[in-house]
Order: C-alpha cells, then structure tokens, then sequence
C-alpha cells in the first residue's frame, strides 16, 4: 500500500452562505398570517424558516402549527414536511436568529413575521447593522401586506399612541403609512373584494408614499415566492434602473404629510460632503419639521471608479462602495421617504454641503 493512501486529508472548513432575511409586516386583518400559512403548506421547494411572533391577533397558523397536544406552544424549532422549519417567538426576534443559525445549513431563508401594530424600522436595522449577526445572515427586505378593502382607510388615520417624542409638533404617523414607507414590496391582498376603482386608488396612494416599492396583487397572498425573496433591499444597489426613471417623474401628492422625494446631482461628490448631507438631513433638527423615515440611493464620489450605495432608516444610515455597473445611472440618485419633504430643499441641502466640502 502506497503510504500516501494512510495520509490523513485536509480538513475543508465548511462554507456557509448567509442567510438571506425577510420581514413580513402589515395591518392587522391584512393578509400576514395567510401568506405564512401558504409558505409553510405549500410546495415549493425551497427552504424556509418561518418565525411567527405570537402576540399578533387571529393568528392562526400559531395554533395550526406551533401548538402541542397540551395547547402550549413549541419553543423549539418544528421542521415541516414540505421542508420548513417554524418557530413561535416567545423572545426577541435576535434570540431567536441566533437559536435557529445553529440549524443553518438547513434552509436558504428566513421570514420573520411582525405584529400587526409593530414599526418594522427598529426591527430592520437590528438585522441590518447587528455585524455579529451579520457573518451569518443578511436583511434581504421589508414585504408590507395590505387589505386592499380598508388599506386606505388604514393610511388615511392617525395613530394617537405616537408621543410628542417622536416628531414634536409634527403629526404623530399611524402604523400602516410607517409600514408602506418602509416596504421594498407591497403585497395588495384581497383584491376580489375590491373595485378596480378602489385598487386603482389604493395603489396610487402607495405609490405617493413610497415611490420606489414594487407592488402586487394577490387573492389570499397566493404568490410567487420568487417575488418575495432574494429582493437584496440592503444588500445590493436598490432598483437602480428604477432610481434613474422616478429621479425625473414628478408625482402629485395624495397625501401632504408624507411621500417620496427622488432627485439627483450631475456631479460627483466629496465623500465628506455625502456624509454631512446625511448627518444634518438625518440627525439636525429642522424649521421645515420634515422627518425622514426611509433613504435609499448610489452615489458618485470624486476620485472613486465605483459608487457606493446609501441605505437610511430613521436615524441610522450606511454607506458601501459597490462594484461599478451598467444598470447604475451615471449620476447620484437618491430616494427620501418621510414627512414635510420638499424636494428643492433637499437639493439645496445637498449642494451646500459640496460647496462646503469643495
């Protein structure tokens, strides 16, 4: 026997690729646990770890798949036959990431499931800038379902729960609109129980709020998976070909208080007139009482061959060089979602910070 046969082999770590995950919000009564019922029944051939926060109303897939014989629910992991994997949040949804990547290898994405009356903002950036969480998975996107029946109503409230805190003497914002503004794909569900009028209304209502999410249709969220995964929000330039359409289309606003502002610059920028545009837009208090709730875009920076892509929610806001592309448009564009916008201020703001920086 040649003695090379009794050589012991390298020993190959193993590589895992993050996991992709997707928070799924909404109203109450949209649609949210429907969606995750059809994901964990159906086949489909993918694998999915679905965590369900038990403290939503009417939540039926809990008690159809996360309760046992004695009516109290799993605190583990129950894998399903159709190669899912689900869990009832009985902690905070980092605990239970971290729980469910000792089962990694074992599914391809992650669905974490809101409750009705929950800002998905604060939920987004733990997964989004948590960088111990982030060797082992990623925020792929924000999915916001909608009753299409009462959506408008829903938007067109006022949530008196928000304090004086939370924008001063700027209008307090009801959960369902921070949901829209914050979405990278709105899900209009129920849509035979609506009029086309009503549809039509709904939709250009969303589209004045958040200019940038894509929307469908659905009847009881049947819906291809591929439309709901692997959306990169926050991992790759977002929508650029998009970007570059709606920095020149002009919308009428539907509502006042909230929308969409895109605009760009032709010239490329200080790396530090960038951050100081982010820095006073983000965190200077202003006259105008505008907030920002959401800002995505790429970025020209002066003496770089590659852009870098800006991601913002709320307060909190990060910049990563991106490998240059055809799709990118040749100037820096920028998507702001929030109240009180003005899109020539925000011009303004922007230029003087470049001459500042110049």
């Amino acid at each position: 026997m040649d003695s090379s046969d009794e050589d012991v082999p390298d020993l190959v770590p193993a590589v895992f690729d993050p996991v992709p995950v997707t928070i799924i919000t909404g109203y109450l009564g949209a649609g949210k646990t429907t969606l995750l019922n059809y994901v964990l029944t159906e086949q489909h051939d993918k694998r999915i770890a679905v965590i369900l926060n038990e403290f939503g109303e009417g939540s039926a897939v809990e008690k159809s798949v996360a309760v046992g014989q004695d009516g109290e629910l799993y605190e583990e992991w129950l894998e399903l036959r159709n190669g899912c994997l689900c869990c009832s949040v009985k902690d905070n949804g980092v605990k239970a990431i971290e729980n469910l990547m000792k089962k990694r290898g074992k599914f391809d994405y992650i669905l974490l499931e809101t409750t009705g009356l929950a800002d998905p903002g604060p939920i987004a950036s733990i997964f989004w800038l948590d960088k111990e969480l982030g060797s082992d998975i990623f925020l792929d996107g924000i999915v916001t379902v909608m009753d299409s029946k009462h959506a408008l109503e829903q938007l067109q409230g006022t949530d008196r729960t928000q304090t004086a805190a939370d924008g001063g003497d700027t209008a307090p914002l009801n959960e369902a609109v921070r949901q829209v503004a914050l979405a990278d794909l709105v899900v209009v569900n129920k849509v035979d129980l609506a009029t086309p009028a009503e549809l039509a209304q709904l939709e250009e209502h969303v589209r004045n709020i958040n200019s940038s999410a894509e929307i469908l249709r659905t009847t009881r969220c049947r819906i291809d998976l591929d439309r709901v995964l692997d959306l990169k929000a926050y991992s790759s330039p977002v929508r650029l070909k998009q970007l570059d359409v709606e920095a020149h289309r002009d919308r009428p606003h539907l509502d006042k208080s909230v929308s969409a502002v895109t605009f760009d610059l032709p010239d490329e920028l200080p790396r530090a007139a960038l951050d100081s545009f982010l820095q006073r837009l983000l965190w200077e208090p202003d006259h105008s009482r505008r907030r920002v709730l959401r800002l995505k875009g790429i970025a020209r920076l002066r003496g770089q061959r590659d852009p870098v892509m800006v991601q913002a929610v709320y307060d909190m806001f990060d910049v990563e060089a991106v490998p240059a592309h055809p799709d990118h448009p040749p100037r820096s564009t920028f998507v702001v979602i929030g109240q009180h916008l003005v899109k020539e201020e925000l011009i303004a703001l922007l230029q003087d910070c470049v001459n500042c920086c110049s």
